[in-house]
């Protein structure tokens, strides 16, 4: 912490970080006249809302009301009463719900749009007041009008999940729309051809295609109506401690290829640093053992804003047992030798897989969450020992749908590199193949032959997979008797190895409804924001549905630009209604 009178420059707002959450809180101070400077320690914008799906679950939205839905609002509560119970303060998860929907609403209007997924399945529908189609999609976002250098400062999404080693983005929804190419569909000829077409004339001007979905284009279009309204961004550039007088946040000092600047922020400070996903010390501290080596988030969320929140007085959450937002993630390497950090969001439903421990045998349905998943491999420790977890596959699933970074249809040429790789392990019977990966023989050959029986009846008797509406949303919907349920049946068999990766954090600085820092006392911090997982989560460390942390991030850094610019007496009904002076 320092004080001080001299600065170098001065701003209205200064927002540490540009993810979601920090871009949020930029636009809108920048949208209601303030003078915004973020800074983003990394050379890129977007943290790790540009690796993701860029969904934002918002229960109550524009779309359902549209649609004639009512009650949304009061079964969310009821839900998140359920699933997160006194983890986490009630009122912040309130003011979630009830603020949420106006950020929709108002980024509509600035034209940071989304679409509505209306068939997407909250995380835990066997509780009361789950629901279907909160989650929201970002629009494709055409960044020709950033420009090359402008493109060039987007973080570029995960290569595997784009096309052409991450150059050409697709929607979530596409992406099944082409694999019906291997079923020679022509509406998804000519969906590649369109998409090829522009992509192919887009690299004579650009670094990539400018086509941008999903996270990308998230973060892109926030910026870009962040710098159409003045807004600035400086790159590369660190906070290494904030400015205080009186108690009172009024600047920070920040750092850029080895030069201090100490700048001063009349309306206050945001700090949306991404929490600690990527912190090694703060992973060790905070998360459980065995301690995550490997992370998909960004690399800029070390936890140094947190660190900087704390040495101004600010206070951090209760411990929430993990901590952690979860992936569990195959660890690969590409031909050009960089890691790759895979998260399994989608393909353990497939029919055809079963997941094991070291006893060989299932320890969780593998058809649930992500988070739920991996909370199940820890939770397994001591008796199955999940840690790495085993999807174990024959060759007739692992053609037709693929796994982890192996797509579907990969040639066998292909897949042996994968082998030799020691990415995926393979071998001509249940039994050689458990002796390969060190796990029980016996086990795994009486959980294959369990499995096999119930893909015949289409009745799990262990973990109850393909019951539940999240499973077989991400099931194969041409399978019977169940979407979730296939023999494994046909060598060679293969197994792939999952560990447990962090997406986000949740333990963060203690807010109030306001998206301002609370002290030791309970008291807001005069001046000091934090937002996204900087912020102590809402939700503990549950995980309601598709978008949770998204949509937290961006709704209180709404609500934090929104009272940095002195809006809090201004009705909520028109929040475009006033313009403050400086």
């Amino acid at each position: 912490m320092s004080t001080t009178d001299t600065w170098d420059e001065t701003v209205d707002l200064l927002v540490v970080g540009a993810g979601a959450g920090g871009l949020a809180a930029a636009l809108t101070g920048a949208d209601h006249g303030l003078d915004v400077l973020v800074a983003e320690r990394t050379e890129f914008l977007g943290g790790t809302t540009a690796y993701s799906a860029g969904t934002c679950w918002m229960p109550d939205h524009r779309h359902q009301r549209a649609l004639g839905l009512t009650g949304e609002r009061e079964a969310a509560s009821r839900y998140l009463d359920t699933l997160v119970g006194d983890k986490a303060p009630r009122e912040l998860r309130e003011a979630y719900l009830e603020r949420g929907p106006e950020m929709i609403d108002y980024f509509d209007r600035l034209g940071v749009r989304f679409y509505h997924s209306t068939t997407v399945v909250d995380y835990h529908p066997e509780i009361e007041g789950a629901g279907i189609g909160r989650a929201l999609e970002p629009e494709v976002f055409d960044a020709r009008v950033l420009g090359p250098e402008g493109l060039r400062r987007v973080r570029r999404p995960v290569p595997e999940f784009a096309l052409f080693g991450g150059t050409l983005m697709v929607r979530r929804a596409e992406v099944g729309q082409l694999l019906r190419l291997f079923e020679w569909s022509p509406k998804a000829a000519a969906l590649a051809l369109r998409l090829g077409v522009r992509w192919f004339f887009d690299l004579w001007r650009f670094p990539r295609g400018t086509r941008l979905a999903m996270g990308n284009a998230l973060v892109a279009r926030l910026s870009h109506e962040l710098t159409r309204r003045g807004g600035r961004l400086s790159f590369d550039t660190s906070v290494r401690e904030l400015v205080v007088e009186d108690g009172r946040v009024v600047g920070a000092v920040l750092a850029a290829g080895g030069v201090e600047r100490r700048v001063r922020a009349r309306r206050g400070v945001v700090l949306a640093g991404g929490g600690f996903s990527a912190g090694g010390a703060w992973r060790a501290e905070r998360m459980p053992h065995p301690t995550p080596q490997f992370t998909r988030a960004s690399e800029g969320s070390t936890g140094s804003t947190l660190e900087v929140g704390v040495a101004a007085g600010g206070t951090l959450g209760p411990d929430h047992g993990d901590n952690t937002f979860w992936f569990p993630s195959s660890i690969g390497v590409r031909r050009d030798g960089s890691r790759v950090v895979f998260p399994h969001i989608w393909d353990r439903a497939k029919p055809g897989i079963v997941a094991v421990g070291r006893s060989g045998t299932r320890f969780v349905d593998e058809s649930v969450s992500y988070h739920r998943f991996t909370r199940a491999m820890y939770a397994s420790l001591g008796a199955q020992d999940a840690i790495p977890a085993w999807l174990v596959i024959d060759a007739r699933a692992l053609h037709a749908y693929g796994l982890g970074m192996i797509r579907p249809h990969t040639p066998r040429r292909v897949l042996d590199r994968y082998v030799r790789q020691g990415y995926i392990h393979r071998a001509d019977s249940i039994a050689a193949l458990a002796a390969r990966i060190g796990v029980d023989p016996s086990g795994l050959e009486a959980t294959v032959a369990a499995n096999n029986r119930f893909a015949q009846t289409g009745v799990d008797e262990e973990f109850h997979k393909g019951e539940s509406s999240f499973g077989r949303q991400y099931g194969d919907p041409t399978h019977t008797p169940n979407v979730n349920l296939g023999p494994i049946a046909q060598a060679p068999y293969y197994a792939l190895p999952l560990v447990p990766t962090p997406l986000g954090t949740a333990l963060g600085l203690r807010t109030d409804t306001r998206a301002r820092v609370l002290d030791a006392d309970d008291a807001p911090i005069a001046g000091l924001y934090a937002v996204g997982n900087d912020a102590d989560s809402v939700m503990a460390a549950e995980y309601p549905g598709a978008g949770c942390q998204v949509g937290a991030g961006l709704t209180f850094g709404y609500v934090a630009g929104r009272d940095a610019a002195g809006l809090d007496s201004v009705s909520t009904k028109n929040p475009s209604a006033a313009v403050v002076s400086k």
